[in-house]
């Protein structure tokens, strides 16, 4: 039963990286592949960690092993957006323009130049 949910968590994992990594070839700007492979760096490792966590459970590892795998899924939950939104935006102000129109400019409220 274990191994069950564990090989189902590899999938989910591996179905989003899937997914990403078509969006990274199928957008077309920039902004667009930002988004695609926030997904594959964040949803992919998830999927991929929680496996660790049941599997290190199931065979009844070091708390250790508990924590650091913890420790790796709250930071790739943390960092991933915000790493992604930087990036974004640092395209957006070196004049990096999307392939449509935008409807909402957020970024261009917020800068002030």
């Amino acid at each position: 039963m274990v191994r069950i949910v564990i090989d189902i968590f590899l999938a989910v994992g591996v179905i989003f990286t899937f997914i990403g990594v078509l969006g990274v070839q199928r957008m077309p700007d920039v902004f667009g592949r930002l988004q695609a492979s926030t997904c594959i760096a964040t949803l992919g490792n998830i999927g991929v960690a929680l496996a660790g966590i049941v599997y290190t459970v199931s065979n009844h590892g070091e708390i250790m092993a508990y924590i650091r795998l913890g420790i790796i899924l709250l930071l790739i939950l943390c960092t991933n957006p915000i790493s992604n939104h930087a990036l974004c935006k640092a395209a957006y102000r070196t004049g990096v323009k999307p392939a449509k129109d935008l409807v909402i400019d957020d970024y261009k409220e917020d800068d002030p130049a």
